[in-house]
Formats: structure tokens, sequence, C-alpha cells
């Protein structure tokens, strides 16, 4: 992750900051107070796309929502994210506007962590996402395993042979984490 000087402004503020001309076509994130910029990744791209893919599938077939891919951004406890894929339901966001960043949470976000990865950063996004009620997939490439967080849960640790699962938030979804590694070597 690239990260400008600490700038304290509001989310609006860094919303109006991000659409200027120089900045429209940079994938900027505003996370505790920080202006972060995404750096684009093929492990993460890859591994991003298999589980979106999935998602997108189950989703479309059950007429759930909507999955976006690593371009897609939304408002997490007044705090702007773009995770690298993530499930949003049509009860909460009933059709897309063309906004920069969805004012709501995600049901479901997909984290897969690079070497840009800041960790602090995930700390906190990691907490905010539980705040806002998010499921989270946080996607380690290098340990080839996934921790699932779910608010009031304790951290859970798929590894390569096991299966996740969407819980209450995509009742009867599964996808096993090899899958979610899939061209990945």
């Amino acid at each position: 992750m690239v990260t400008q000087p600490r700038v304290h402004m509001t989310i609006e503020a860094f919303e109006e900051w991000a659409t200027l001309p120089a900045n429209r076509d940079r994938r900027l994130q505003y996370i505790g107070g920080e202006i972060i910029e995404v750096v684009s990744n093929d492990i993460s791209s890859l591994v991003g796309m298999n589980v979106g893919g999935e998602l997108s599938v189950y989703v479309r077939a059950h007429k759930l929502g909507f999955v976006s891919g690593a371009d897609g951004g939304y408002r997490v406890a007044d705090e702007d994210y773009i995770p690298d894929c993530a499930f949003i339901s049509k009860e909460k966001y009933p059709k897309p506007t063309g906004k920069s960043y969805i004012p709501a949470a995600p049901d479901l976000a997909v984290e897969v962590l690079s070497h840009s990865n800041d960790e602090s950063s995930m700390r906190v996004k990691i907490g905010n996402y539980l705040k806002a009620g998010t499921l989270l997939w946080v996607v380690d490439p290098t340990k080839k395993r996934v921790e699932v967080y779910s608010r009031g849960e304790k951290v859970q640790i798929v590894e390569l042979t096991g299966t996740l699962n969407g819980g209450d938030v995509l009742s009867g979804f599964s996808l096993k984490v090899a899958d979610v590694f899939y061209g990945v070597e």
C-alpha cells in the first residue's frame, strides 16, 4: 500500500478529494485517518477473482444482491474501503447508483493479503468490518489459508484442505479453500 501523508479530514472531504480529476483513476481508501492507495498485484487479483467468480454465480442464481470486484468501494464505519471482492444484499443496497463508494458496508468482504498490506491498517479494517456486521474473509496467499471474522465469534482459520461457507450471510454457499488458490503456486 502506498500511504499518503497523514491527513485528517472528514469522510465527505476525502470523497470530494478522491473524485478530483487527478485522483479519479486511483484506487484510494480512507483507513484510520490515512489516505491509502491500493497497489495492483497479480496474485491478489487472481485470488480475488477466484472467490468473486464463485460468489457471483451463487448470488445471481439466488437473486440475493450484488458482488463487486477490486474496484468496488464501500462505506464501513465512516471510512471508505475497497475490498478485493464483496457481496452486498439487495435489502441493504437495492440497485447500483454509480457512486464511488456504496454508502453501506458489504455483507461479506474478502481482503487478500499482499506485500503492500500494512498490518496496522488491516487491524483497523478488521475491527471496522466487524463493527459494521460484515462477515470478513482475510485470504493469505503465502500461508494458503483464510481467516474468517464474524462479529461475536472467535476468528476461524480455514486451511487449504478446508471449506468456507457463507454462514448467515449466504446460507448454503460453500467454497473449497483449495479453489480459492487455483492458479497460485
